[in-house]
């Protein structure tokens, strides 16, 4: 790599690509290293326990879900098992027990993984929203194409750290506003969020990050990894391209302090107002409780979740807050979602 070149994407300059780092069209940038400093140092973050038990017990998925049928199962954080169209999804798959370069330290997991690898239904396709370590994470990657083989779709530049430790992995790469095609009447689109991306100090923004739209014979999922609020515009312009949804997953949690996480993820409120602006029938809520990231305390962003649903009149149940083990069969589409 040259001095101030991109190791892991060339291409052209684009509406949110300046030739080395991507960027949130007219969005917030993450802060810097001084702001950074500030929050680690400020104090107020919530004890976490050591360890936080799922009510629900690990799941043992069916090989498949055919017809109508949409199931989702929480692994833990940003890691869901979609099952749909007789295919099996999985996003931001990661089993490590911690989500960081190191072994030896970093946020570690507060539960165990609510599917073990072992019981995992055969993997179709592997979706990356981005390449932070707690929605990347290489061994997974390595131990999933050694058994499954899957079809990964990730966003610019990601492909090229994967490549690095799975030289063998099937990898479709998109742009936001490309689709990939697959069979069985799937359709994977890449979709703007407003987020970042990094896996160290030198690398800041030179891989892109996505949301993916999944459009099945079943319905359509609206899928989002990471994001922050952005005036709701992203949210706006997923309904008017691709929506309503059957479902969307969205994360609602690692986003105290706000004046540090705003522009990078989004409060329970904001997660609610993007189900209705997105035109979301029902939600799996994800992105809380299992890595302690950010401030808030483990159970806190259910507590804000079940206010903000109610000031908004919506049912509790159209937005589950997802805990590892538990299995989420959708219902279709309902006209609340329009």
């Amino acid at each position: 790599m040259t001095k101030g070149g991109n190791p892991y994407y060339t291409g052209p300059v684009s509406d949110h690509f300046d030739g080395v780092r991507f960027f949130n069209p007219g969005g917030t940038a993450p802060r810097g290293l001084g702001a950074f400093l500030r929050w680690q140092l400020g104090g107020g973050r919530a004890k976490w326990p050591a360890h936080r038990a799922s009510p629900f017990l690990q799941a043992r998925p069916d090989l498949n879900v055919e017809g109508d049928g949409l199931r989702v199962t929480m692994v833990g954080h940003a890691t869901l098992l979609i099952q749909v169209g007789g295919l099996n999804i999985l996003t931001d798959p990661v089993w490590s027990h911690r989500a960081s370069p190191f072994i030896f330290a970093g946020p570690h997991r507060r539960n165990a993984p609510g599917i073990l690898m072992d019981d995992l239904p055969p993997i179709d396709i592997v979706l990356v929203t981005h390449n932070h370590y707690d929605h990347l994470d290489l061994d997974t990657l390595m131990a999933l194409n050694e058994e499954h083989a899957p079809h990964v779709v990730t966003p610019l530049g990601n492909d090229t750290i994967i490549r690095r430790s799975v030289p063998n992995a099937a990898i479709s790469v998109v742009d936001w506003g490309d689709r990939v095609e697959l069979d069985d009447g799937i359709i994977i689109h890449a979709e703007p969020c407003h987020h970042w991306s990094a896996r160290g100090s030198g690398d800041r923004r030179m891989a892109l990050w996505a949301a993916f739209v999944i459009e099945t014979p079943a319905g359509k999922i609206y899928h989002v990894g990471d994001t922050g609020f952005h005036d709701g515009i992203n949210y706006r312009a997923a309904r008017a391209k691709h929506g309503p949804f059957r479902l969307a997953n969205l994360p609602f949690g690692c986003y105290e302090p706000r004046w540090f996480m705003a522009s990078q993820h989004q409060n329970p409120e904001e997660a609610v107002r993007g189900m209705i602006a997105c035109g979301a029938g029902h939600v799996a809520g994800h992105h809380w409780g299992t890595f302690r990231l950010t401030n808030e305390g483990i159970e806190e962003p259910l507590r804000a979740l079940e206010a903000a649903l109610d000031s908004a009149g919506i049912e509790r149940a159209r937005f589950r807050a997802m805990r590892p083990g538990e299995i989420f069969d959708v219902p279709a589409i309902s006209s609340k979602a329009e």
